[in-house]
Formats: structure tokens, C-alpha cells, sequence
């Protein structure tokens, strides 16, 4: 009955894509009730099924088994073998109760968000339910190869949410860009695991467990294997150096952002370190890498995100910002931590992108910062929300982000190979983080800004260009309904309380909860496994830190405080000169034009020289050439047929005479 219900949960969504999917064919635009309550209502029913697997008597998820349910045998070639079947352990679990809650949340909010766009409703709910189904074969298929098509068919959905708007040319480029990027970190993940079924002689996780529990491995085979699907988790969970397609995913819909930002698609990389720890945990070298990519890529994205004015890059760069802090952990083997905040990540980011589309749809589709402001009297529950969501990404004490990111830069201080390097990356984002969010919360709601300002004066108009492309002209703020802000509200008390499953080891003297709990349900016990990779510090050494922490985290706040509410600062407009290192950071460094000028154009050069040289001189050439032989020997041929009987003939005593030439000829 359980794995019926585990295939059941699963396959739900997929219903929910066919039937919104046929509803988007419809000439006359479909029933937005019916189409939310498809839409809705597939995700809302698996993740209740979940939850009642979860709780159900033996069903044994938490602890290293679980249970598997087999749907059909896919691959069976050679020592190959992959089936659809499906593991619901500890880990996969818990993934399933972020995708589907976090999911179904985003569902009800879109709802709201989504209601002017009548013609293409169905259609959007289509791409969203696809999206649930594909992370759900990623997070709970039983082996690699169910794990990668999930994540190809996640690919294939962020690439049609981010262009939705195909007609417009910036949401079709920043599609391409997502797919053809992650598309480069596929082909690491392919050979990666490719290496892996070379080794092990399976992709099964129990069998790639059963033969790390029984083998020795050398250490060199493992770390090219992990860094090779490392290279898949780059691009997929945005790390240097393939992170540059996330910001550019801001041209979808706001629903879009959050669904890939907060729960989704790019924490992947994360659950697939975390799902192949036996891996990771014998590749000490590339561990170490993994942690230092993690450690710039935050402080990177950090930089970048104190000078945008876009409300929505601010948090893009904050997503690649705190992925960069998952995998830091991930690197330091500390996979419990890295999990920890990958769920407290979930809610505060995706209360900070529904809360960011919130305000959109209120000053009617502004989303530049600096026509904002004074918003806190009109929207008061919104900001509110937004202050939570604020003070736990920055690390506040009583929040959730405080007790997952202090355990990272806790971990961080104690790796024994470059961990006080990689703690002072994270001391630095912890304190850039706090800055920029608060400076966001400040421009948003509380300095005299200028759409809020206009639309009380009544004279003007608010006005901006939307995530659509669209020039608005409107007086008033448009009322938020109830499923945009119920979603805000669940996901303000996640928030809060979210956090309190891990309180710090000084504070209970004993293994968080919920890292204890993925020590339990991993294959192995990293923290066990990972000791010799860490010092031990004393009692008092980790107040300091976490002292330090709480500092930096109240000093980001009072500095963009002091700038943006007690000196009302605005940021100045793009046309306006400024110093050099905010001129880097408001042009992100210029990533995107150096990739252009090193490789793009060069790649562009040498296809359009394949095009003229190879394609049209060599292939097309030789089809042209084929094609003139041709029509020269038919001009000859056509010489024969004269019309007249006595040739033809000819022809045939010619023809017999020669034939028998060749067989009696041949016999003697």
C-alpha cells in the first residue's frame, strides 16, 4: 500500500501538467478555477501523502532504509541496470516535504500573481506541475540515472518558466543561457558518473553503499569522480565559474524565481553531494575544492549584490550567495549543516521572492528600488514579513538562518586544511549579506521613495517597466489578495521557528537535532567519517564565534540603516559615474562580458568559419557537385531514348552479345 502511494504521490503532477497542459491548447482561454485546481490541487494532495508516509507505522524512513517502490524496468543492458523505482529514506524525505510544501505554496501564490495573464494561465500551471514532477524523480529515484533525468527535466522546465515571454527577446536569451550553461556542468555529471559505474559496477545507491562499506578506495580515482560531478553541481546549483545564468532567470515570472531559487533546482547539487556522501567523503582533496569554490562564490555573489537596484537580482545574488555557503559545508563535510540550511534557505528565500513579487504587484510592476519606498504604511503585514524574512538571512539570533549559518562557519573554522581561510570568506558574506538585505528592506519600505510618494500626491502616475518588458502608467497600490498573502504568512512562521530544530551544540551540549538526524539517515555517518578532517575547539572559542556572527550581522544592519533610512540615500541612477569598485560591483564585475570576449566570440568566430569553410565550401559544395554529375550523365543517357524502334533494338543485341561475351568468356 506504501509504495502505491509513494508512485501515487509522485505521478500526481504529472496528471496535473497533462490536464493544464490540454486546457492551454483550448482556443478560448481555460477556466482559471479549473486550471488552480489541477494545479493546486496535485501538489497539494502529494504533499499530504507524504506526510502520511512519513508518519505511518513501519514504513522505516528514518533510518538509513526505508523503503523502495518499484513502477517499471527503463534500462537493462549489459551489468546496466536502472529502474523507475523510487526510495523514500530519510534524506529523500525530507526533500520531498521542501519540494511539494515550498511547491505547493508557490502554486496558491501564482494563483494571484498570475490571474491577468488569462491566455496563458494553463499553460504556466502546466510548466509548474512538470517542474514538482521532475525534482521529485531527482530527490527520490533509487539510482543515478532516475536521479539525472530529473535533472535534465528540470533543466527543460526552468528553461520554458524563464522563457515564458518568449516573444520578448530577454526572456528567450536568458532561457538559452540557463540551458546551454547547465548543459556544460551536465557533461561533467555524465562522465562523473559514467567513472562511477566504472568503479563500483552499479548506479544504484544501495549497491554504490554496499560497495563503499565494503571496499577500499583509492583516494585519487575518488577525487576525479568528485570533482567531475561537482562540475554537474556548478551548474545546476550556480557556482563559480557556471553561476552567471541564475541572475539572468529574473526574466520569468516572479513565481518562477522562487520556485527555482528557494527549494528546487538549485539546491540539486546539494542533495546530490549529500545523497553520494561515501563518494565525497573519500575525495578529501576535491572536498576541499568544493569547499573553496563554495567559499568564494558567496563572497562573490555577496559583492554583487550590495549596488543592484533590480529588487529581484538583489536576491538572485543572494541565492548564488547562500548555495555558496551549502556547499562550503558540503566541502568541510559537514552535510548535516549543509542540508540544515538549505531547508532554512527555503523559507526565508522564498518568502523573500514571494514578498519581492508582492511589491512588484502592488506598485504595478516596479521593480527598481529607487522608485520605491515608503511603502511600510500601506503594506504593513508585507513588510513586516519582510523584516522576518531579513533578519534570518542575515543571521540575527531567534531566526532560522542564525542557527544554520553559524553551525556552517563554525564547521568552517575547524577544517583542518585552510578552514580559518574559508571561515574568514564567510565571516566577510555573513556581514556583506546582512548589509545588502537590510539596504533592500530600507530603500523598499522606509525612505521617502518615488512611486509611493506620486500615487499619494494623486496628480501622478506610479510608473516602471515590469518583469514582462511592459512601460506602466497607474495611480493606487493593487490590493494583495488572500492567496498572495496567506503563502507569505505560512512561510514568515517557517521562518521563524524553522531554525529551532538545530539549536547550537554549546547552547543543548549535544548534536543538533536535525544534523543529528541526517547523521542517522545518510549511508554513512559523515560527521563521524569527517572527523579527522576537523579540530576540536573549545567552548569558549565557539561563543567567540558566534558572538562574531551575531556582530557582523547587527553591524550590516545599523551601516544600511545609518545610510539609507537616517540619510535617506538613494542609489544613483545608471547614467551617473561611480567609483571604481561600485562601478565593478553595479556591472558584476564584468563576468558576463569577459565570458563573452574569451570565449563566446571566439566560439562564434570559428562556427561562422566552420559555416563557410566546412558546411558551405566542403558539404554543401559536394551535394552540389553530386547533384551536376548527375544531371551530366542524365544529359548523356538522355541521348539514347531517340523514339526509334530499330535502336532500341540495337541495344538489346548489343547488350545480349555482351553479356554472353562476359559468362562464356568467364567459364573458359
Amino acid at each position: 500500500m506504501n509504495e502505491i502511494l509513494l508512485i501515487a504521490a509522485i505521478w500526481l503532477p504529472f496528471l496535473g501538467f497533462l490536464a493544464n497542459g490540454l486546457l492551454s491548447l483550448k482556443k478560448e482561454p481555460a477556466s482559471q478555477k479549473l486550471v488552480s485546481i489541477f494545479g493546486v490541487g496535485s501538489v497539494l494532495i502529494s504533499f499530504l501523502i507524504f506526510i502520511f508516509l512519513t508518519f505511518a507505522e513501519n514504513t522505516a524512513i528514518v533510518s538509513q532504509s526505508g523503503f523502495s517502490a518499484m513502477f517499471f524496468t527503463w534500462i537493462n543492458v549489459g551489468t546496466l541496470s536502472a529502474d523507475f523505482a523510487y526510495k523514500l529514506d530519510g534524506l529523500s524525505v525530507f526533500m520531498a516535504w521542501i519540494v511539494t510544501g515550498i511547491g505547493m505554496l508557490i502554486h496558491i501564490y501564482s494563483t494571484g500573481y498570475m490571474e491577468e495573464e488569462k491566455p496563458h494561465f494553463a499553460r504556466f500551471f502546466a510548466y509548474l506541475n512538470l517542474f514538482i514532477f521532475a525534482m521529485l524523480h531527482l530527490v527520490l529515484g533509487d539510482s543515478l540515472p532516475l536521479l539525472f533525468l530529473g535533472w535534465e527535466g528540470v533543466g527543460l522546465c526552468s528553461y520554458l518558466l524563464i522563457g515564458f515571454d518568449y516573444d520578448k527577446d530577454f526572456a528567450a536569451v536568458a532561457g538559452k543561457k540557463a540551458f546551454i550553461t547547465n548543459r556544460i556542468g551536465d557533461a561533467g555529471f555524465i562522465i562523473g558518473m559514467f567513472l562511477l559505474f566504472q568503479l563500483t559496477g552499479s548506479l544504484k545507491y544501495d549497491e554504490i553503499y554496499g560497495f563503499f562499506g565494503a571496499n577500499s578506495v583509492d583516494a585519487s580515482t575518488l577525487n576525479i569522480i568528485a570533482l567531475c560531478l561537482f562540475v554537474g553541481a556548478m551548474g545546476k546549483s550556480a557556482q563559480i565559474p557556471l553561476y552567471v545564468w541564475l541572475p539572468d532567470a529574473m526574466a520569468g515570472p516572479t513565481p518562477v524565481s522562487a520556485l527555482i531559487h528557494a527549494a528546487t533546482m538549485v539546491t540539486a547539487g546539494v542533495f546530490m553531494i549529500a545523497r553520494l556522501a561515501p563518494v565525497f567523503l573519500g575525495a578529501p582533496e576535491a572536498s576541499t575544492v568544493i569547499a573553496f569554490v563554495g567559499g568564494f562564490t558567496a563572497l562573490l555573489s555577496a559583492l554583487i549584490a550590495l549596488t543592484q537596484t533590480d529588487i529581484k537580482k538583489v536576491l538572485a545574488y543572494s541565492t548564488v550567495s547562500q548555495l555558496g555557503y551549502m556547499f562550503m559545508a558540503m566541502g568541510v563535510g559537514a552535510y548535516g549543516a549543509g542540508m540544515f540550511h538549505l531547508m532554512t534557505h527555503a523559507f526565508f528565500k522564498a518568502l523573500l521572492f514571494l514578498g519581492s513579487g508582492a511589491v512588484i504587484l502592488a506598485l504595478h510592476h516596479e521593480q527598481d528600488m529607487r522608485r520605491m519606498g515608503g511603502l511600510y504604511k500601506h503594506v504593513k503585514l508585507l513588510a513586516i514579513l519582510f523584516w522576518v524574512a531579513a533578519v534570518a538571512i542575515s543571521g540575527i539570533p531567534g531566526l532560522s538562518g542564525f542557527f544554520s549559518k553559524d553551525m556552517i562557519l563554525e564547521m568552517a573554522y575547524t577544517f583542518a586544511n585552510g578552514g580559518k581561510i574559508l571561515f574568514l570568506l564567510g565571516f566577510m558574506t555573513a556581514i556583506l549579506t546582512s548589509f545588502y538585505i537590510f539596504r533592500l528592506i530600507f530603500l523598499t519600505f522606509h525612505t521617502s521613495g518615488d512611486a509611493v510618494k506620486k500615487m499619494e500626491e494623486g496628480g501622478s502616475h506610479g510608473h516602471g517597466h515590469d518583469e514582462h518588458g511592459h512601460h506602466s502608467h497607474h495611480s493606487g497600490l493593487v490590493p494583495l489578495g488572500w492567496n498572495i498573502m496567506g503563502p507569505l504568512v505560512v512561510l514568515g512562521v517557517l521562518s521563524v521557528f524553522g531554525g529551532y530544530v538545530g539549536l547550537p551544540h554549546i547552547i543543548t551540549h549535544k548534536t543538533p537535532g536535525i544534523v543529528g538526524y541526517f547523521d542517522q539517515v545518510l549511508s554513512v555517518a559523515p560527521s563521524k567519517a569527517a572527523e579527522s578532517w576537523h579540530q576540536h575547539i573549545e567552548g569558549s572559542t565557539a561563543w567567540l564565534l558566534m558572538l562574531a556572527s551575531i556582530g557582523v550581522a547587527f553591524l550590516g544592519l545599523f551601516t544600511a540603516w545609518f545610510f539609507y533610512q537616517k540619510q535617506n540615500k538613494v542609489p544613483a541612477e545608471d547614467s551617473v559615474k561611480r567609483s571604481f569598485f561600485v562601478h565593478l560591483s553595479f556591472n558584476k564585475f564584468f563576468v558576463d562580458e569577459i565570458y563573452e570576449k574569451i570565449l563566446l566570440n571566439p566560439l562564434k568566430k570559428i562556427a561562422d568559419l566552420s559555416y563557410k569553410i566546412i558546411d558551405v565550401k566542403i558539404i554543401d559544395a559536394s551535394i552540389d557537385y553530386l547533384g551536376k554529375i548527375t544531371l551530366l550523365i542524365g544529359s548523356y543517357m538522355r541521348r539514347l531514348q531517340t523514339g526509334v524502334t530499330p535502336n532500341y533494338a540495337l541495344y538489346i543485341v548489343s547488350g545480349t552479345v555482351v553479356i554472353a561475351f562476359i559468362v562464356f568468356g568467364g567459364l573458359n
